[in-house]
């Protein structure tokens, strides 16, 4: 569900301040001993840990962008795996509700100062730096929060227009970009609204990539007047091959994706200098990702459509590229 992991914990000592259940994100790496310090050096390297440990490209990505945002990322990013474990990989809907409540609160606290755990001390730091709010964090959580509301067994299809799954997309993808964009100081309106189809893309893209194994869980992310539109239903989405229909649906869902990467690519060329070959790279990675749905002839039931090893590394590639002659664009027009 969340966009990092298109590219794309831990366990300790109870602390006396913090409720357990938000203590430990629920993943493989739950064994992380959590620092007993919280000292902002330590709580940036336990970002770095859970960030690195779980995301494996996540080295790559951080090093397509400049190395004083480099630690900002990893904290950004730890905070969002960390509450998406708590959505998803609990024992039960009713135990990530009150996970959440408990991370929610936390998050608070942060903003407003107080931070308990050492990821909150390491996120109060970036949010100085970039001057951020704390509504794209919330907004992440609300997100994850929305997706323990259905029931499993009996909810499936759970946005009934496309207009309701893009106000999905604003809150579970779009606020990522966003605090990117930040913490480069970028903030003008017209880059934020690139940056979100950017974003909604992505989400979509991944959608659509993961309907077979999405809907073996319960979750169906494809609009219901989209599905009645093209004579699908949730027993398709069960076969082991696309029928003619829901080829046709994801037609429609890929270009509906493409055009929300068309509407962002300006980003490319207006975002702040140092930034652009990692969007370039996000931006590349999800119109492969819907070429390769493409040459699959629309099925991803049969088959989960991927981009190759070898393509990710020529897009990085391109990428690193990119930010090495930016780097060097952007020293010779600094005065002095």
């Amino acid at each position: 569900m969340f966009p990092f992991r298109f590219f794309y914990k831990s366990r300790s000592k109870q602390s006396q301040r913090v409720p357990a259940a938000t203590l430990r994100s629920p993943s493989a790496w739950q064994f992380l001993p959590i620092p007993s310090s919280m000292n902002l050096t330590a709580a940036e390297d336990f970002c770095r840990v859970v960030a690195s440990q779980h995301y494996e490209n996540f080295t790559v990505a951080t090093r397509l962008v400049p190395r004083r945002l480099r630690q900002h990322l990893a904290n950004v990013y730890a905070f969002a795996r960390w509450s998406d474990d708590l959505a998803d990989e609990l024992a039960s809907p009713e135990e990530s509700r009150q996970a959440l409540a408990d991370w929610r609160a936390q998050l608070e606290s942060c903003f407003d100062g107080r931070p308990t755990h050492p990821l909150f001390v390491a996120l109060a730091d970036t949010a100085r730096h970039a001057k951020l709010t704390i509504e794209p964090f919330a907004n992440l959580l609300s997100a994850f929060e929305e997706d323990q509301l259905f029931d499993q067994k009996q909810v499936r299809v759970r946005y009934e227009t496309r207009v309701e799954l893009l106000e999905y997309c604003r809150r579970s993808a779009n606020p990522v970009g966003r605090v990117v964009l930040a913490l480069e100081g970028c903030h003008e309106p017209e880059l934020l609204v690139m940056s979100d189809s950017i974003c909604t893309g992505l989400q979509l893209v991944n959608f659509w990539q993961d309907i077979k194994r999405d809907s073996s869980v319960g979750r169906v992310y494809l609009p219901r007047q989209d599905m009645v539109g093209f004579g699908v239903d949730c027993a398709l989405l069960d076969g082991t091959r696309a029928t003619p229909q829901v080829r046709a649906l994801l037609h429609a869902e890929v270009a509906w994706a493409r055009a929300c990467f068309a509407a962002g690519e300006p980003l490319v060329k207006q975002a702040p200098l140092l930034l652009r070959p990692a969007i370039k790279m996000f931006l590349a990675g999800g119109r492969a990702v819907a070429d390769a749905i493409e040459r699959a002839g629309f099925d991803t039931l049969s088959r989960r459509p991927t981009v190759s090893k070898w393509q990710q590394f020529r897009l990085a590639a391109d990428a690193w590229l990119g930010l090495r002659m930016a780097a060097f664009h952007a020293q010779k027009s600094t005065p002095g």
